[in-house]
C-alpha cells in the first residue's frame, strides 16, 4: 500500500495572515520555504522558531485550493488540554473527521448538553424555508448577494457539507461573510462552524430554529473534488441536499452551475455536475433557476429535468451591481466576476428567487 501522507518536519520562519480559525505560515523545510496553514484550535498557535510536523501532500501536488502544507502538530509545544471544570465530559461527544489522527470532538447543536437541545427536540420541520443548493463553495457569496439585493433584512444561514474542506476555518470567503451571515452550521464530517450538526437535515433544522434563518444555503466547503467521470465528483451531494431540504419541509431552490468561460466542454453552458445532481440524484422537485438572458448559453440542456423540477427564469437586473459590492472577492476556478459573469449571475438569481419565497420579516 502506498503512503497516503507525505510527512515533513520544519521550522516556522514567519507568521503571515490570519483569519477566523486559521493562520498562514512560512516554514523552512531542508532550507526550502513552504507556505503552510495551521488551525490553532486543533494544534495550538505556532510562533517563529517552532518546530512543526507537516502534511505536505497537497502542497507538493500543486493543488489550487488546497495547496498548503498543513500543520499536524507542534511536537515540542503541545497545546494544553481543555480546562477540566467538572463538566468537560458533558461538553460534547460528537466526533468529526472520525478515526483520523486529527479527529475533533465537538458539541452537536442537538445533543443533550447543548443549550439548544430542548428547542430542537420538538421540531422536525423548517416551515417552508427556501433552501438554496449549490455545487461549489464559490457560489455562496453570489447567492448571498442575490438574497440581500431584494431582501436586505433577511437572515441567511450557511449549511456547509463535507464534500470539500472539512474545517470551515479554511475558507477566507466564509471569514469575510461572518458579519453578513446569520451563522454557519457544519454538517457531516465538516466542523468549525458556529453550530455543529450530524446531517444536512439537522443542520437545516438548526439554521431555522436556532439561527432564525429566513433562507439557508447548502454547499460544500472549498476544494471541490472532480474526476472527469459522470459520477465521480463531490458536488453530486447537491441532489441529496435537495432531498434533505424537502424531507424537513423546506422549499428547495437549485442554483445551477453555468459558465460561458470554463475551458472544459463538460462544464460549458450548464455543467454536467448540475445535470447529474438535479437530474439523477434529486428525487424531490426543486425550483431550478435560470438567469434571464442566457437562453443561448443554456440551450435545451434543462429539458430532461423539466418533468420533475420547475424551471424558473429570474431577471438579473441589479444583480451585477450587487455582486460588485460583495464584501469578499468573487472567484470560481480561478475566474473572477468579469471573466465568468454567467456563473455568478446564475447563483445570484437563485438567491433572488429564494428571497421572493421567504416569508416577510
Amino acid at each position: 500500500m502506498l503512503a497516503v501522507i507525505r510527512w515533513r518536519s520544519g521550522i516556522v520562519s514567519a507568521v503571515g495572515a490570519s483569519w477566523h480559525g486559521a493562520v498562514s505560515l512560512s516554514v523552512s523545510v531542508d532550507g526550502v520555504s513552504m507556505p503552510a496553514l495551521a488551525y490553532p484550535m486543533l494544534v495550538g498557535t505556532p510562533a517563529v522558531g517552532d518546530r512543526v510536523l507537516l502534511n505536505v501532500g497537497a502542497q507538493l501536488m500543486g493543488l489550487g485550493t488546497g495547496g498548503y502544507a498543513l500543520v499536524v502538530a507542534l511536537p515540542d509545544r503541545l497545546p494544553p488540554d481543555p480546562p477540566d471544570d467538572g463538566t468537560t465530559r458533558d461538553a460534547g461527544h460528537m466526533v468529526k473527521a472520525r478515526y483520523t489522527p486529527l479527529q475533533a470532538i465537538v458539541r452537536g447543536v442537538d445533543e443533550p448538553s447543548s443549550p439548544h437541545h430542548a428547542a430542537l427536540s420538538g421540531v422536525s420541520d423548517i416551515d417552508g424555508m427556501p433552501v438554496v443548493t449549490a455545487d461549489l463553495h464559490s457560489a455562496l457569496p453570489a447567492i448571498l448577494a442575490g438574497v440581500l439585493r431584494d431582501a436586505p433584512a433577511a437572515r441567511v444561514a450557511y449549511v456547509m457539507t463535507d464534500g470539500g474542506a472539512l474545517p470551515a476555518w479554511f475558507s477566507r470567503t466564509l471569514d469575510g461573510l461572518r458579519e453578513t451571515l446569520a451563522g454557519t452550521v457544519t454538517v457531516g464530517q465538516a466542523f468549525g462552524g458556529d453550530l455543529e450538526a450530524t446531517t444536512v437535515h439537522t443542520g437545516l433544522l438548526a439554521a431555522r430554529h436556532v439561527l432564525g434563518a429566513d433562507v439557508a444555503v447548502v454547499a460544500q466547503g472549498p476544494g471541490n473534488l472532480g474526476t472527469g467521470t459522470a459520477w465521480g465528483f463531490s458536488g453530486v451531494a447537491v441532489g441529496e441536499a435537495v432531498n434533505a431540504a424537502a424531507a424537513v419541509g423546506g422549499r428547495p431552490v437549485g442554483s445551477l452551475r453555468i459558465s460561458a468561460a470554463d475551458p472544459r466542454p463538460r462544464h460549458r453552458g450548464v455543467s454536467h455536475h448540475s445535470l447529474t445532481a438535479y437530474g439523477r440524484v434529486a428525487l424531490a422537485p426543486a425550483d431550478l433557476i435560470v438567469p434571464a438572458g442566457f437562453d443561448s448559453l443554456i440551450g435545451d440542456a434543462l429539458s430532461p429535468l423539466a418533468a420533475r423540477h420547475r424551471i424558473v427564469s429570474v431577471p438579473v437586473d441589479g444583480l451585477e451591481a450587487a455582486l460588485r459590492e460583495s464584501p469578499v472577492r468573487l472567484s470560481t476556478m480561478g475566474r473572477g466576476l468579469d471573466e465568468d459573469l454567467a456563473y455568478f449571475l446564475a447563483a445570484a438569481a437563485a438567491g433572488r428567487w429564494a428571497a421572493s419565497l421567504a416569508p416577510p420579516a
